[in-house]
This record gives structure tokens, C-alpha cells and sequence, in this order.
């Protein structure tokens, strides 16, 4: 898989057998053809600005890292205040805030963050400050010099976009339609898949650490990584494991670095089934 891994997930078929959905051509019968026709779908769909906001109120304190972890939601119940129909509107709201560049050597990639209408209460600028302070986490892809990260504006040049986006929606932008669950990386989109950000998966209890490592995971493919295995049970996973879909042994782990040196496995995927639905 390698540099080539878009971020694309293995699915059972009813019958049993698995089918790799990286495959060009089954992605080209899936979609119709329409990644092959258009590489850069967002240029099909419409990104728009952000309407300014109201003067922000002051920021909420960091939680320590004593403060209980954010449990994942019981099956079949949305977190608080966050909704989202299955089928979003195909338009995105953009974060206008450029931020600080993240590390201090290595390559430079700019990315925008916006989020599909329909998803509420979700706001656009709070989410993009989530996703900058994970990229930006010196445990994160910009801490051994290899790579510098930074957050720009809708009008901004960008190598890549962050899009929080419906399950539907996900399906159509990774090519897949009939994967609702996981998230993806296709081209210079990193799509995150809501229901993924809301429920987050049974196997990972802390949501926060698990939308850490969604991050990480799917920005990873951008950057030319691909799937990777547990290399020791009981240790913690590598961050290009599909934790998603299982641990295989390992532990949960949300960062490209731990205890400071890069953390990798074996290169692989496992084939794990991938559910049905959105959860």
C-alpha cells in the first residue's frame, strides 16, 4: 500500500469475501467513473465563507491531563447538542482563521478546514481549532522535523482540505458509496466522517483520543503513509493501524510519535469487516 494508500478501507461482501476498495477499478464501478473524471471533487461541490461571527467569548480552559476522558456515546444516542442527517446539503461551510505554522523544519502543507451544511451545531471555527491543535501536538506529524502544518483561509492556497462531512457525503468523496462508517483520504481530501466524530467506535472509550487519532490517521495518508499492523500486543498501536475497524491486540494510540520517536508497524492492513450504517 504504501505512499499510494489513498486511506480507503477494506469491506466484506455479503458473500463473505472481502474486496479491497483502493482498487481503480472497483472504485471507478462504485462511482461511476466520476473520480476519475473529476481528481479534485471539491471543485464540484460548493466551499463557501463562513458568515463572521460575533466577537468570540473567552477560550475554554485546556482540560488537564488529569481530567476524565470524553466517554464515547452509548450505541444509539447522539453526543449533546450535535446532529446530522445522513445526506448533508453537498455544501461546505470554510473556516476563515489562518493559523501559526506547526513545527520547526521539514516541508510545509497548508490545509483549509470546513464543514458540510446540514451537520448543526457543529461550528466551523471551533472545529478547525481542534483540528490545528492536534496537527500542531508535538506528538503529532509536525514533531520529528519532517513536516510543517498550517491552518489557511477559504481564499488561501491550500495542499490539502479537511472536510467534516455526512456519512452520504463521505461515501461520494472517497468513492465509495457503500461505506457510511469509516473516513477517508482521497487526493488532497481528508474526510472525516461525522458519524465517526460523534460516536466515535466501542473498542476506543475516549472519544477525544479517538478523534485524535482519526486526525492523525487520515492526515498521515495525505502525507504518504500508509496501512499499518500491530507490531507488539499489549503496546500501543501505531497511528496508520486501521484502529477504526480493531486494535488487534494493541492498545488505542492517537499520535505518530510516542515517548518521542516515531512509532510504525509492519505495512498491511487487517480485513476486518466494516459495519453497516453509519454506527
Amino acid at each position: 500500500m504504501g505512499g499510494r494508500d489513498r486511506g480507503l478501507h477494506r469491506r466484506r461482501s455479503r458473500s463473505g469475501r472481502f474486496l479491497a476498495t483502493v482498487l481503480v477499478g472497483a472504485t471507478l464501478v462504485a462511482a461511476g467513473g466520476y473520480v476519475a473524471r473529476h481528481p479534485d471533487l471539491l471543485d464540484r461541490i460548493e466551499v463557501r465563507r463562513t458568515v463572521p461571527a460575533a466577537a468570540p467569548s473567552a477560550p475554554a480552559a485546556r482540560p488537564t491531563a488529569a481530567a476524565a476522558p470524553t466517554p464515547v456515546p452509548a450505541a444509539g444516542r447522539v453526543a449533546p447538542g450535535i446532529g446530522y442527517p445522513a445526506r448533508g446539503a453537498g455544501t461546505f461551510r470554510t473556516a476563515d482563521t489562518v493559523g501559526a505554522v506547526a513545527g520547526s523544519s521539514g516541508e510545509l502543507l497548508r490545509y483549509r478546514v470546513a464543514v458540510e451544511d446540514g451537520i448543526r451545531n457543529v461550528d466551523v471555527e471551533r472545529f478547525a481549532r481542534d483540528v490545528a491543535a492536534t496537527l500542531a501536538d508535538r506528538r503529532g506529524w509536525t514533531g520529528d522535523g519532517r513536516w510543517r502544518l498550517q491552518r489557511v483561509g477559504r481564499d488561501d492556497r491550500a495542499d490539502f482540505t479537511v472536510l467534516l462531512t455526512t456519512p452520504v457525503t463521505r461515501g461520494r468523496l472517497c468513492g465509495d458509496p457503500g461505506d457510511r462508517y469509516t473516513s477517508c483520504r482521497n487526493g488532497d481530501r481528508v474526510v472525516i466522517n461525522v458519524a465517526r466524530w460523534v460516536y466515535g467506535v466501542p473498542h476506543v472509550s475516549d472519544l477525544d483520543v479517538y478523534r485524535q487519532y482519526l486526525l492523525n490517521h487520515e492526515v498521515g495518508h495525505r502525507l504518504g503513509r500508509g496501512h499499518e499492523r500491530c507490531p507488539r500486543a499489549g503496546g500501543p498501536a501505531p497511528v496508520m493501524v486501521q484502529q477504526t475497524l480493531g486494535l488487534h491486540g494493541c492498545t488505542p494510540n492517537p499520535w505518530p510519535l510516542v515517548g518521542g520517536e516515531p512509532l510504525a508497524g509492519p505495512p498491511g492492513q487487517y480485513d476486518d469487516p466494516i459495519p453497516a450504517g453509519d454506527r
